[in-house]
């Protein structure tokens, strides 16, 4: 199981070294992609995956991507009121078809896997090549970077629960290590950067993004993780050997993904 997960890990970040590295159409296309699988394993546990506010949500998320393609961020949220207003006209005409939780998740899941995913997308392109790239790259270290740190250092210090009843492996010092673990790896990327002489980068800044982004990440597995007790699942997909579904997998950077674009352009300003 070890093997597998690990290699099916490798193989996933070359996957997205790859797509991010070249961005544009690429990583638009990728972005898409596992947006539209990570809503099809939430739709499913709502049972609404091939029903009609699924069908909406899907064109939804779709119409709204080929928005921000087109550089047209005016209409975004003009796109989300369209697609609750969709998905809302197939709960009305087709009543009692379904069942309010049913259209409530759905809409939830646009929102939630569809529109905070594509914050990679718009992080690479925020900025000039490098700048793009080095947005993602701290989305990753924040949300996996510092998930692998937490691990460690729960399994060698861990005792008091952060959530026994949630998740009973995490550790209040496991997410303190989390988050020291990303800033340093934050601050880390920085100075490797500038080493290369890849543009000037300030390592306090950077390590303070890792460090916010790490904490909110924790909030996004965790939240993930009580989805699926909720609806009493273990996985959300089987499409990653060893990990589970794009949302076992993406679970944290969904969360992280908007913080750190945002935060990022707050901190470049300051």
């Amino acid at each position: 199981m070890f093997k597998t997960r690990l290699l099916s890990g490798i193989v996933l970040v070359v996957i997205l070294a790859l797509v991010i590295g070249l961005g544009g159409n690429v990583l638009f296309g990728f972005c898409l992609l596992i947006s539209l699988i990570g809503m099809n394993e939430l739709f499913k546990i709502a049972k609404t995956d091939r029903k009609a506010p699924g069908i909406m949500a899907y064109g939804g998320i779709i119409l709204y991507y080929f928005v921000l393609l087109l550089g047209a961020k005016e209409y975004v949220m003009a796109t989300i009121i369209i697609t609750l207003v969709a998905i809302l006209a197939t709960y009305v005409f087709t009543f009692p078809t379904y069942d309010a939780t049913q259209i409530v998740l759905t809409f939830f899941g646009v929102i939630y896997v569809g529109v905070m995913l594509s914050y990679i997308y718009q992080s690479r392109m925020s900025g000039d090549g490098v700048i793009g790239v080095a947005i993602v790259v701290l989305i990753f270290l924040a949300s996996w970077g510092s998930d692998t740190c937490a691990y460690c250092v729960g399994m060698l210090f861990g005792k008091h629960k952060m959530a026994p009843i949630l998740s009973p492996k995490k550790s209040i010092e496991g997410a303190v290590g989390g988050v020291v673990g990303a800033a340093i790896l934050g601050c880390l990327f920085a100075f490797v950067l500038n080493q290369a002489n890849f543009g000037s980068h300030s390592v306090g800044r950077y390590g303070i993004i890792c460090g916010v982004g790490a904490l909110i990440s924790m909030v996004g597995d965790l939240a993930a993780s009580g989805i699926k007790r909720n609806h009493q699942v273990k996985d959300y997909g089987y499409l990653i050997p060893g990990h589970g579904g794009i949302l076992d997998r993406f679970d944290s950077v969904i969360f992280t993904a908007p913080i750190i674009y945002y935060l990022s352009q707050l901190l470049s300003s300051i």
